[in-house]
């Protein structure tokens, strides 16, 4: 048996690499770099980051149509060029900004403007709206990834592989997030933030040469042999029934969806729990350097980034694992072992309350703290997911899942533009802001710090008081 299969898979993992290194690049320069050159506060970085997770959302409603539409091979091919497109644009941002604000002349004369002039102010301006258009595209083709890398594994393994190939590309994500740290602040400081954007965003177009010449479908793949072919597609009969079965099954309307506590439940999980997640993500580069003097391009910078990541990987990869341990060991029914798990996984985040102050101590403790929340951001991300499953019927999960998608989304762009706005006027009104011991800034990121922390007993809490016992969806 030839094994082409897997040579796809690695494709796979590497598209979702190069997709987590492309959105990180913004949030590793943001702070160190593209601040001071155009004049940026963290309201306008709030604004950036808001405006993305809400493009994103939007695009993910059809980006699983797009690539159902255009067929694997096509539709990755589009949704990446679309992305690494959109990733190598924003090395242009400094350049198109001079052309749209009298009197700077040249890239070099953006820093160089006084502070607080109109002339900053209109820098500033301009080159959000441009990031924002980088930002747009960039989001309408990385929604593509993951729609395209789970077709790709349906067409190429059987059942009983599918989940595997599936952790395979997805640790993609968690080597794109520690490789992240390690390259782009480097490639930034020698040889400036653009080249970081072209040389990261590039990756993706030597990908596509890849893909272009490695994928075809099984049958028509002239690296897949007679016994390879047999093997993959050995499921086909029992799929054949399924998929006759969920034809006959009455789907939902999607407006009725909203008509249920199920629905509900599954849109507060969402809208309260990733925007924490995303926020992590946009601002820890930019807290290290404001807390801790520690620039993305420094060592220490790399090296509390690096950890706060590695010990999210480590730690989320047990997310999936103890509702089973509920359902198998503990006879428990999986609606009601999963919720017990994310239960347990709601109470992770809540270290991150320590994490300011214990910074009092050392730096390395809010890396520490904030990579335990965000691993337990990750394992009830796994498990909420998976109560759309266990309520609704299969005609319907795309849909439930769609709504909670923009839900989180929605989320997402209030807590990153709240937390943009709260800085920067934290940083302005200094000594005279407080909460608890803290003043300025710091007490902006102590307040967002305890609704990270607290946000997933609150959306449990939602959860189970609208669906307190398993009741599956009838369509």
């Amino acid at each position: 048996m030839t094994n082409w299969r897997w040579w796809i898979c690695s494709l796979l993992f590497i598209a979702t690499t190069v997709n987590y290194l492309d959105r990180q690049v913004l949030s590793l320069t943001y702070k160190e770099f593209i601040a001071p050159e155009f004049h940026w506060t963290d309201n306008d970085y709030g604004t950036i980051t808001s405006l993305f997770s809400i493009f994103y959302a939007i695009a993910c409603l059809f980006a699983g149509k797009f690539v159902d539409w255009m067929g694997t091979k096509k539709g990755y091919l589009i949704a990446i060029g679309v992305w690494s497109l959109g990733a190598v644009m924003h090395a242009a941002c400094g350049v198109a900004t001079t052309w749209f604000v009298d009197g700077v002349d040249g890239v070099a004369a953006l820093r160089a403007v006084e502070a607080g002039s109109n002339v900053a102010l209109a820098i500033s301006t301009t080159s959000v709206y441009l990031f924002l258009l980088c930002r747009g595209i960039l989001a309408l083709g990385e929604s593509g990834n993951f729609p395209a890398a789970i077709k790709t594994t349906a067409e190429y393994f059987p059942k009983k592989d599918r989940a595997f190939a599936t952790s395979i590309f997805n640790a993609g994500a968690s080597v794109g997030a520690l490789a992240a740290p390690l390259l782009i602040p480097p490639l930034a400081k020698s040889f400036g933030w653009e080249w970081a954007f072209i040389i990261i965003g590039g990756l993706g177009f030597i990908w596509m040469f890849f893909w272009q010449f490695m994928y075809d479908k099984p049958e028509k793949s002239k690296r897949v042999n007679e016994a390879e072919l047999e093997y993959i597609h050995q499921d086909d009969a029992a799929e054949a029934a399924e998929k006759a079965a969920a034809a006959s099954e009455k789907s939902i309307p999607f407006i009725q969806c909203f008509k249920f506590k199920q629905t509900w439940s599954f849109i507060f999980g969402k809208f309260f729990t990733d925007g924490v997640w995303w926020f992590f993500l946009f601002w820890a580069p930019a807290y290290f350097q404001d807390q801790f003097n520690a620039p993305a391009s420094s060592p220490l910078g790399q090296g509390l980034i690096f950890t706060l990541y590695a010990i999210v990987t480590v730690i989320s990869i047990f997310g999936g694992y103890l509702p089973r341990v509920f359902v198998d060991k503990k006879g428990m029914h999986p609606y009601n072992g999963r919720m017990l798990a994310m239960l347990i996984f709601a109470f992770f985040p809540l270290v991150a309350l320590a994490a300011q102050p214990m910074g009092a101590m050392s730096p390395w403790w809010p890396a520490i703290l904030i990579g335990i929340a965000g691993a337990g951001h990750q394992a009830w991300s796994a498990n909420i997911f998976s109560t759309v499953g266990d309520m609704f019927p299969k005609s319907t999960v795309a849909s439930i899942t769609g709504i909670g998608a923009m839900a989180g989304g929605i989320g997402s762009m209030i807590i990153q533009k709240v937390a943009g706005a709260l800085f920067t006027y934290a940083e302005g009104q200094g000594a005279a802001f407080h909460f608890l011991e803290f003043e300025g800034k710091p007490a902006g990121y102590f307040i967002m710090f305890c609704f990270c922390g607290l946000a997933y007993l609150i959306a449990w809490t939602i959860m189970k008081s609208l669906v307190p016992k398993y009741k599956p969806v009838e369509a």
